[in-house]
């Protein structure tokens, strides 16, 4: 949980269909319901995702756009309050590429609007976060600088190159913009496929009556095991009632007590406390060379020591990704790093030391600078919003 009470956490808990709690009033209220309800968190991520449409909550349906647009309408009704006036003008920060494809980048942001528009707001602008975030340094500067904002974020790390200065801020001054969709979700996602799934029948085995064939768990259900924003969707009756029948197919015995404990995991709505384990831990190992893992759920108890080293090694391809997509940006800016001035890192990950690791490799510690993600992102988009307002 977010122990910082200025920072309203994106996740939602419908106890029922009729109420709704955010950040972390939603997590408390989840914890003291016992799992009862439906808690949703990293919705974001499904902005791209054309086949995802939206889900049910008990007999009510909402799509992906109704479950946005109730998080942004309270933050409109806190705002409504705050300043005592009706404020229907927002600048949203978005990431600096929601998907690789333009089409799917497009999309999602027209979902994003449409979503601000359910939530009442009448003028929308959007602003990349890490243009966001490079706006703190505008009034430190006394001459212009090259900076790279390195974004690491749950579900995309972002970078832009952008020239910023004492004069005011043009679009022209981004030099280029990268993103792809890994970053902090798919880090404890390695962790979960890694050290953690097979408490959760990763690998079984298991053999459909009166069939021949020796199966193992379908890669995609794994798959979605191994996402903070997709493992919800175990919940689903087909799902729920295909997982009771492999606990009773399985070829060992000793395998049907992963599938139960994979059962209570996805009945008692577990993954929330899953995660913020898996979370807590990829923390650890930015100061510690090895972590333990300690599920002490009665459903679920399972103790698990990760160390660093293994975490930098089934870690290597995602962080290939991010760094391949850095190395590009810069690629696309016609520069190297070298002629960069100024790393801005905001975002958890970037904290985590391989990425730290190939950050300073490329620009050296020196350029590197650490940067309070939600604030500074804020901040900058309080800036842009007085610039807009100006117009």
């Amino acid at each position: 949980m977010a122990k910082d009470t200025t920072v309203l956490r994106s996740v939602l808990f419908f106890p029922n269909q009729h109420r709704v709690f955010y950040g972390a009033e939603a997590v408390a209220q989840f914890a003291e319901s016992q799992g009862q309800g439906r808690l949703i968190r990293s919705i974001k991520k499904q902005l791209p995702t054309r086949s995802f449409v939206g889900t049910w909550i008990d007999d009510r349906p909402l799509n992906l756009e109704d479950i946005i647009g109730l998080f942004l309408a309270e933050m409109r009704k806190r705002a409504n309050a705050h300043f005592q006036a009706d404020v229907d003008s927002v600048v949203l920060g978005r990431p600096a590429r929601f998907a690789v494809e333009d089409a799917d980048d497009k999309f999602a942001q027209f979902r994003l609007e449409e979503s601000a528009k359910r939530a009442g707001f009448k003028h929308i602008e959007f602003c990349p976060e890490p243009i966001a975030a490079a706006q703190e340094f505008k009034g430190q500067l006394k001459e212009e600088k090259v900076v790279c904002v390195a974004d690491f974020g749950g579900g995309t790390s972002d970078f832009t190159i952008v020239k910023i200065g004492p004069a005011e801020y043009h679009p022209r001054d981004v030099l280029s913009l990268g993103g792809v969709s890994i970053a902090g979700d798919a880090l404890d996602g390695a962790i979960m496929r890694h050290d953690l799934s097979r408490y959760f029948g990763a690998d079984v085995e298991y053999r459909i009556p009166f069939g021949s064939n020796i199966l193992r768990m379908p890669i995609h259900l794994m798959e979605r095991l191994c996402s903070p924003a997709d493992i919800n969707y175990l919940e689903k009756r087909d799902i729920l009632e295909f997982l009771r029948n492999v606990k009773q197919w399985v070829i060992n015995p000793v395998d049907r007590e992963k599938l139960d404990r994979l059962l209570r995991l996805v009945e008692e709505q577990l993954g929330f406390y899953v995660f913020e384990n898996i979370e807590g831990a990829k923390r650890g190992l930015s100061d510690a060379d090895s972590v333990v893992i300690n599920l002490d759920h009665p459903a679920i108890e399972i103790e698990e020591s990760i160390s660093r080293k293994n975490f930098d090694t089934f870690t290597e391809s995602q962080v290939r990704a991010i760094t391949s997509t850095l190395d590009e940006t810069l690629k696309q800016a016609g520069l190297t790093p070298s002629q960069v001035d100024i790393v801005c890192c905001t975002g958890g990950t970037a904290k985590v030391p391989v990425i730290q690791k190939e950050l300073v490799g490329r620009f050296g510690a020196s350029k590197v600078l650490q940067h309070n993600y939600f604030h500074s992102v804020v901040e900058g988009l309080t800036r842009v919003a007085a610039e807009v307002a100006k117009k």
